[in-house]
């Protein structure tokens, strides 16, 4: 039998998260979102690091760790339900929470039981895209080579999330060009490292107040172990993709975040154009088909349908990796069809609410900019597809572009 409920004790995050969203990020979303950057932390948000900790839920249990039939809801769902919920409030402050960043992904994805203890609580950004190399994360040129006992990383990463007020930022960089991306490792670089530099701040459509950077690496230096995984580069093909998806692990478990944060942004979108319709007299019955709804509900209907295909879908990919179960394709396409959803929902509250929806009147507009991202960080929804695509068929990268 298929259980859909959620155990209390996540039900529990979640209400936490809500309560969160609702009386601390909403009242003060439109302010940060108009001030963009600000200097440093934001003062209102300081106080919930502790919070976001206490949130993350039970440890991840892997299939080694657990009996064959225990089925377990852990650390991956309980941060997914707490940053839907607060992605209800405002994606860019929930995105500026201290603590919460995508590169703490990667750290509890690919780091070992020392580096996690070590690293397991600092505020991490991810560094992977660079000028010219976006979606196509096997083609990084930032270089790490090894100089006795430390790492020296040289190279320019842009659009890396967090990257003015992180603590850390996991950079990805390769070990050797020619061997392409089975010499590509991720490297923990603490904030403040002698030869890195934050070179700029993004002006953004969406998500102000979370800052976007650009930032360069010029011989910086870093511990020898700080590299996530293994320093040795694979020789054989099998090796080699054994190698590049270890690092590639990491979006598996941020793929599902990333799909969550359409799932809030979505769900208060459409909370307040049916508040807005409300008002005018336009209540959806749910006592009629479809097909005999006015045009209105209609598309209520659709919309909530979309919504709760998503919301399975990602929850299903947080599932499987809470219990050891490989999950790459499920998390792509929960990343694929939240995105898109998000994208889908918040546009067609706007339109629907028409001048309300279109001016500043409301959070709505402010949402529909935040949701584009949502579809293009991360990998966007064409490169979700080809993976997916790829594991469905059993082809390469090379096979199938």
């Amino acid at each position: 039998m298929i259980n859909l409920e959620l155990p209390k004790k996540l039900t529990d995050t979640q209400d936490m998260a809500y309560a969160v969203a609702k009386d601390m990020f909403r009242p003060i979303a439109r302010k940060y979102d108009t001030i963009e950057h600000t200097d440093g932390d934001i003062p209102e948000l300081k106080v919930l690091g502790e919070m976001m900790e206490s949130m993350g839920g039970g440890k991840k249990s892997s299939k080694s760790e657990k009996p064959a039939d225990e089925v377990v809801n852990g650390e991956g769902m309980a941060t997914v339900l707490g940053a839907q919920a607060m992605s209800y409030g405002c994606l860019g402050l929930m995105m500026s929470v201290p603590g919460f960043g995508l590169g703490n992904a990667a750290i509890t994805a690919v780091a070992t039981k020392e580096q996690k203890e070590k690293l397991g609580k600092v505020y991490a950004a991810m560094a992977i895209t660079e000028p010219g190399t976006g979606s196509d994360s096997a083609g990084v040129r930032t270089t790490a080579v090894l100089d006795g006992d430390e790492w020296v990383i040289n190279g320019e990463k842009i659009f890396v999330t967090d990257g003015d007020r992180c603590s850390h930022v996991v950079v990805w960089a390769t070990l050797d060009r020619s061997m392409g991306k089975a010499a590509i490792k991720s490297f923990v670089v603490p904030k403040g490292t002698p030869g890195m530099e934050v070179a700029r701040l993004e002006h953004k459509m969406g998500i102000r107040c979370s800052d976007t950077a650009a930032i360069n690496f010029t011989d910086c230096r870093i511990p020898k172990d700080f590299i996530l995984g293994s320093p040795d580069i694979a020789k054989t093909a099998e090796e080699r993709k054994k190698a590049f998806g270890g690092v590639m692990q990491t979006f598996d478990s941020t793929r599902p975040l990333v799909a969550s944060f359409a799932l809030g942004v979505a769900e208060a979108a459409l909370e307040i154009a049916k508040e807005i319709l409300e008002k005018e007299g336009v209540k959806p019955s749910y006592d009629k088909t479809l097909y005999n709804s006015t045009s209105l509900e209609a598309e209520i209907y659709k919309m909530e349908a979309d919504l709760e295909s998503a919301r399975l879908l990602t929850l299903k990919a947080c599932w499987m990796a809470d219990n050891g179960q490989t999950n790459s394709t499920e998390a792509s396409i929960s990343k694929a069809k939240a995105g898109r959803m998000g994208n889908y929902v918040t546009l067609k509250c706007v339109e629907i609410c028409s001048s309300l929806g279109y001016s500043e009147t409301s959070l709505l507009e402010k949402f529909a900019r935040d949701s584009k991202i949502i579809d293009i960080y991360e990998g966007t929804q064409q490169i979700q597809q080809l993976i997916v695509a790829r594991n469905i068929l059993g082809l390469s990268s090379g096979q199938l572009k």
